[in-house]
């Protein structure tokens, strides 16, 4: 399998895509069964599958809860979104799911990985009513990312904005003070959205942990008193902190065990 799996376009310059080091995005795009990683990313990957192989079915599953917030924050009126931590892009992303509920919704993606950025075009694919921007920042300098004229251009965040951090706080050791410093800015009646991975569930969700850790991808798991933690301050929305399956599953999915997926999901209001 080659490793410039997709054309990178010209604005990336001489940019370092660091391909000999595995990266969070591309190892997820990899187990999810997307092309754009490279052979660090898919060796990781490997491991990670070897040590759990439901870890997939997790993963589809935490995309598949992002998509139900999205469009449970449309639905209470939000109309303009900070997705923090992107990813590759892969349809449906979250502009294309608020967007059928909203067209004129705004929203802004971040993330650092410069092969994201590659793909950020398919980003932007916005309603005419609406816009998308994409923001090249890393979450934990929340100064920068506040301050990229883009954001600002795109969003207003004088008026409510939901705040998405879909799992990505496993790479972040001190979270509470990451979360704290990013809800800061947003205006009351913001809301947030979280998925974070754990330890209480998946009985191999450590032993996952410990790969990506010697992988050079450090990982952290939080229990549910630690997501909550770092939701205080807010006003926790039902059903609270619970295994992503059972945050608003749509009408006749299928239930999934609390032992298939690794991540708790929640979301709040910043009152």
């Amino acid at each position: 399998m080659p490793d410039a799996q997709q054309e990178q376009p010209d604005h990336l310059g001489e940019t370092d895509l660091e391909t000999d080091r595995p990266h969070s995005a591309r190892v997820y795009n990899y187990i999810v069964g997307g092309t754009t990683n490279f052979a660090a990313d898919r060796e990781t990957a490997t491991k990670a599958l070897e040590g759990w192989p439901g870890l997939r079915t997790s993963m589809l599953a935490n995309r598949a809860c992002m998509r139900r917030m999205a469009r449970y924050f449309a639905g209470l009126g939000i109309r303009q979104f900070l997705d923090v931590g992107a990813g590759i892009p892969a349809s449906p992303n979250l502009h294309e799911v608020v967007q059928e509920t909203a067209p004129e919704a705004r929203i802004v993606y971040v993330d650092n990985d410069p092969v994201v950025l590659a793909h950020a075009r398919a980003l932007l694919t916005s309603t005419p009513e609406g816009r998308t921007a994409y923001v090249q920042a890393d979450m934990r300098s929340p100064d920068a990312l506040f301050g990229d004229p883009a954001l600002h251009e795109t969003l207003d965040l004088s008026r409510p904005v939901a705040l998405t951090v879909i799992a990505m706080l496993q790479f972040v050791e001190d979270a509470q003070h990451l979360m704290d410093a990013l809800v800061a800015p947003l205006a009351p009646g913001s809301h947030v959205a979280l998925t974070v991975p754990t330890g209480d569930l998946a009985p191999e969700s450590r032993d996952l942990a410990r790969s990506y850790t010697r992988s050079g991808i450090p990982m952290y798991l939080r229990d549910r008193a630690e997501v909550e933690r770092l939701l205080g301050g807010l006003e926790l929305l039902d059903p609270g902190v619970v295994p992503m399956p059972r945050w608003h599953p749509e009408p006749g999915d299928e239930p999934l065990p609390d032992t298939a997926t690794n991540m708790y999901a929640a979301a709040a209001r910043k009152p």
